[in-house]
């Protein structure tokens, strides 16, 4: 009866005591090796052996697993910061490296931008230059035109100094042997003089006929070709450097081209108008009608 009321008494007590054991136990026998030996226990505050002496640097390698797991709750800071630091170190690198590189593009960029903008001052007072060039040959090219055209206009005009086409033609009838001009032949060169009158360019070309043969013919036809000039010098002054004469005495007339031509039996001063092509231009040199020409027959 006692022996039954001590166990009743104690039970509850005793019951705790041995279900602690128990956990030890198999704690305990969980943590020894397979070959039997039996090693102490962790210490609950402090790391494992192996936690210690595993290589700070090798972060791929897996910690080994000790009573708690991977994980130690009751682990102290010192062995967490043992553990952070090469990861932090890393860390650390890895900022340095990015701000080196974020140095570096900006660096870049910098010199880039300063390029594309000195080139683009470059191409722009290039640009400028080639306007100014563009605009200097624009005045050349219009200045070279001018010049050019004056050198035509004078080309034209040295060419046309000496060139002279014929206009008219007035036939002057003499008597035979005979100087004297007759009126209807002082009609003819009156009416000459007045077309003549203010005008510039021009030329009087006489030839003169004579019936006599020999050097009696040719100074008959050169004393006609004479009166005929000094009539148009004292009545109507008309400048002697436009006229010019030449006696053929009886030789056919000039500009037939008839081999054939019989010799002349008449006495007459031919007047040809010679007209120079540049007064021809401005119209300042005069104009025949039919009824102020006339032909002389031989």
């Amino acid at each position: 009866m006692t022996i039954r009321m001590a166990i009743r008494t104690t039970s509850p007590s005793w019951c705790a005591t041995f279900a602690l054991a128990s956990a030890l136990c198999v704690s305990a026998a969980a943590q020894q090796p397979a070959d039997g030996t039996s090693n102490p226990a962790p210490s609950a505050t402090q790391p494992s052996p192996a936690a210690q002496n595993a290589p700070t640097g090798n972060l791929s390698a897996p910690p080994k697993e000790g009573f708690w797991g991977r994980v130690n709750p009751m682990a102290r800071k010192k062995w967490v910061n043992k553990r952070l630091d090469p990861i932090k170190g890393q860390l650390n690198e890895l900022d340095e490296v990015n701000a080196k590189n974020s140095r570096d593009i900006k660096d870049v960029d910098e010199r880039a931008t300063a390029g594309i903008n000195k080139a683009q001052t470059t191409a722009d007072a290039a640009n400028q230059v080639a306007s100014a060039a563009n605009d200097q040959a624009g005045k050349a090219s219009t200045v070279a035109g001018q010049a050019s055209g004056k050198v035509d206009q004078v080309n034209g005009t040295v060419q046309g100094l000496d060139k002279y086409s014929e206009k008219n033609t007035v036939a002057i009838s003499f008597r035979s042997g005979s100087t004297v001009l007759s009126a209807d032949a002082k009609k003819q060169l009156d009416d000459l003089a007045a077309s003549l009158s203010g005008h510039q360019g021009y030329l009087l070309e006489m030839e003169a006929h004579s019936a006599g043969a020999g050097g009696t013919g040719i100074q008959n036809s050169g004393r006609l070709a004479e009166a005929v000039k000094r009539y148009l010098v004292t009545n109507h002054e008309i400048p002697v450097y436009r006229m010019h004469s030449v006696a053929l005495g009886n030789a056919p007339a000039t500009g037939t081209g008839d081999v054939h031509e019989k010799p002349a039996r008449k006495s007459y001063v031919e007047l040809r108008l010679m007209e120079n092509s540049l007064a021809a231009q401005d119209g300042t040199t005069p104009r025949f009608t039919s009824s102020q020409t006339g032909a002389a027959q031989p």
